[in-house]
């Protein structure tokens, strides 16, 4: 797929959604409103263009990638390495990998640039561009070469994975920061706000936070094109997800992000195939102010509140549930006897393979 000609079709359908919102309006007559979960599945069936829709081998890809701009001290303290939480996630050692397993996700690893080496395992992944990216403050992240193959081998494994749902978070040290710039640079949304965690963070530590991030930025001020952005400042986990997502898009297939690098990435999708936001919803592992504001520039909120401080994806995986009831709203609620037609009359079958 070319970057420069967009696959990707927008949801908007109106005789479609009007009969979605009919079929709802005709289950809420005897069983009582349903909140949200009823846009949800108005959602959902817009993207599977169908009347009723359904999910088959759900994902979860967690991509990992080190950042140049650890060396600066950004990142967590005392937080674990990103070859350490691989490992972790492969060994079944975080919720998130066992909440995958209890949801029937399929779990995986992209190994996208991790600094080290990380062992082989049948849920790993290995797509390593590069070990790590260079530090943003110096020098672009990644060359424009290595933000294009990122891009590609995203698209590789988009189009290999099983399925029609994929559920995209990354993990590595420095990620949310490198996310920050990003999305602050196609965005123009302010870079402290994007990385405030919230009031108990430390005056001194958003400080030397700020004043790194605003070397990277000041480094590369004049780059606005979001592939060059991309490599200015991204991870090669927001680059490989990039690829995923406008695959997984020219599918219609549902894309669920989870945390700050899944919005980085879907926003420089965005910018490649603005219809690529209608196949997706959103979800948050952790309660991080900044994540409030980087959810808003795409005028949305997420599925789940929960209040957590957890590895990114662990709050997809919590709201998968939430997902699949909304689609049996739609799909598994009798009508009567009648079963119901699978799209609107005068609708022709949609031509592309959920």
């Amino acid at each position: 797929m070319s970057l420069n000609r967009s696959l990707i079709a927008p949801t908007t359908h109106p005789s479609l959604e009007q009969a979605l919102r009919d079929k709802l309006k005709r289950r809420s007559e005897t069983t009582g409103e349903l909140g949200e979960l009823e846009p949800l599945a108005i959602r959902l069936g817009l993207i599977q263009n169908t009347l009723k829709p359904g999910f088959r081998a759900p994902q979860l890809a967690m991509f990992a990638a080190d950042h140049g701009l650890a060396v600066d001290g950004v990142g967590a303290p005392g937080r674990l390495s990103t070859a350490k939480l691989v490992h972790n996630l492969l060994t079944s050692q975080l919720p998130v990998s066992v909440f995958a397993r209890i949801q029937g996700l399929e779990l995986s690893v992209v190994d996208c640039g991790v600094a080290e080496a990380v062992s082989p395992h049948a849920r790993l992944l290995a797509r390593k561009i590069a070990h790590g990216t260079r530090n943003a403050r110096v020098t672009s992240a990644m060359s424009l070469d290595q933000a294009h193959a990122a891009i590609r081998a995203g698209m590789e494994i988009g189009d290999a994975l099983p399925g029609n749902v994929v559920a995209c978070a990354g993990i590595g040290v420095g990620s949310d920061e490198s996310s920050a710039l990003v999305l602050s640079r196609l965005t123009g949304a302010n870079v402290r706000d994007l990385v405030t965690s919230g009031p108990a963070m430390r005056e001194e530590d958003l400080a030397h936070l700020q004043m790194v991030l605003h070397g990277a930025q000041g480094r590369h001020k004049d780059v606005t094109d979001p592939v060059e952005v991309l490599a200015a400042f991204g991870g090669f986990e927001v680059a490989v997800m990039v690829g995923v997502m406008l695959v997984a898009g020219s599918k219609r297939h549902l894309i669920i992000a989870d945390g700050m690098a899944a919005c980085a990435a879907l926003m420089v999708a965005s910018r490649i195939a603005p219809a690529v936001t209608d196949y997706c919803i959103y979800c948050r592992s952790h309660s991080h102010q900044g994540l409030d504001v980087a959810l808003s520039l795409f005028h949305t909120t997420a599925l789940l509140e929960l209040g957590m401080e957890s590895i990114d994806g662990t709050g997809a995986t919590l709201a998968w549930p939430l997902v699949r009831s909304a689609a049996a709203l739609l799909t598994e609620v009798a009508e009567g006897e009648d079963p119901g037609p699978t799209h609107p009359a005068g609708m022709a079958e949609p031509s592309s393979k959920l």
